[in-house]
């Protein structure tokens, strides 16, 4: 006889339903484990990242352009020590001291960085917290701040006292990073690299340095500190710097220091106000004592000698290594500079920079 279409269909045996409630569980175990997964893919960081090394800080994927407060009390306690470690490679940081109104240079000098496979041993020592929570966002761990912040604004203007305060810190955080056992290359901000400078830095000597005088050099001039002019002075750059962590170069910063110590900022002095006297008096004062080493002139031009003697320029074609736009004053100025010999690199190449655009 068949069976009648309105039958209750037969009910199921104990084992089957048992079955069907493990498959369920097992199919909502499943899910679970695939939403965490995906939880912390978003939320923790890669492995290669100062998150990893150092669980307190914040990431960049979590760093919107406004930084929440733990976010920013996160990094405010960011150390230089942990952030050398952070980026240092084969023993040897690069540093740069930077305020807000310049990221642009910054990031203009660091693709040029990046051209040279160096970038990774950046470090950005940020003057202001604007800059420090913006490399941060960008390029974590790469920016540290030591106390006190500065004034970015009147650190902006050459001359001013601001702009002393700000250079004057330039031979502590020098000197910290030495005590701290690390070969360090420090530059200014408005350079660009050609070609990559460690090639340069011949031999094992405490302290290598640029001539900031236009006059020519013969290309197989000497090493050593330059003669003093007749008023006993000497020219040495003090934005292009490289130093070993030897005694020697401690002791050459720590009399920089003291020769800064000892320069109040005033008016009548203001176009002199910077870092760079002193660390020319340091220079001299402490020769004796200490192995210095003045770079090539051809490969580290200053810019009173690139950007003035076309002649000369044309004739040294391929030995430059690192522009330094100096002998220029004013922000605008040595932007345009650089856009009217080709070194501005920001417009169409920011995605080279590890900032990428700002």
């Amino acid at each position: 006889m068949a069976q009648n279409q309105h039958q209750r269909p037969l009910t199921s045996s104990p084992r089957s339903y048992s079955s069907m409630i493990s498959n369920r569980r097992n199919a909502l175990l499943l899910l679970l484990l695939l939403a965490l997964v995906l939880l912390l893919g978003v939320f923790l960081p890669w492995p290669g990242s100062p998150l990893f090394l150092f669980p307190n800080r914040v990431s960049s994927s979590s760093c919107p352009s406004s930084l929440s407060p733990q976010a920013k009390s996160k990094w405010r306690d960011y150390t230089l020590a942990e952030a050398a470690k952070f980026v240092a490679k084969n023993g040897t940081v690069i540093v740069c001291a930077v305020s807000s109104p310049f990221l642009p240079f910054l990031n203009n000098w660091l693709i040029s960085v990046s051209r040279q496979k160096h970038q990774d041993k950046v470090l950005v020592i940020a003057e202001d917290y604007v800059t420090l929570y913006k490399v941060n966002e960008k390029w974590p761990g790469h920016a540290v701040l030591i106390p006190p912040a500065l004034d970015s604004k009147t650190a902006h203007n050459f001359g001013s006292q601001g702009f002393f305060n700000f250079t004057a810190r330039r031979p502590q955080h020098l000197l910290h990073i030495l005590e701290l056992g690390y070969n360090v290359m420090y530059n200014d901000v408005d350079m660009v690299w050609l070609q990559d400078p460690f090639q340069y830095l011949e031999g094992s000597h405490d302290a290598y340095f640029t001539d900031d005088m236009p006059e020519i050099k013969p290309l197989n001039h000497s090493h050593d500190l330059p003669s003093p002019d007749q008023n006993g002075e000497t020219y040495v750059c003090s934005c292009m710097i490289y130093l070993r962590p030897t005694n020697g170069a401690k002791l050459l910063m720590k009399k920089w220091i003291e020769e800064l110590q000892s320069q109040a900022w005033s008016e009548s002095i203001r176009f002199k106000a910077n870092d760079q006297p002193a660390f020319n008096l340091a220079l001299n004062r402490t020769a004796h004592q200490v192995d210095l080493y003045l770079l090539s002139q051809v490969a580290f031009p200053t810019g009173g000698l690139y950007f003035r003697n076309e002649t000369w320029v044309k004739e040294t074609k391929g030995k430059h290594v690192i522009i330094h736009n100096n002998y220029i004053i004013g922000y605008d100025n040595k932007m345009k500079r650089f856009q009217e010999y080709g070194l501005w690199l920001v417009d169409a190449h920011a995605l080279e920079s590890p900032l990428g655009k700002l």
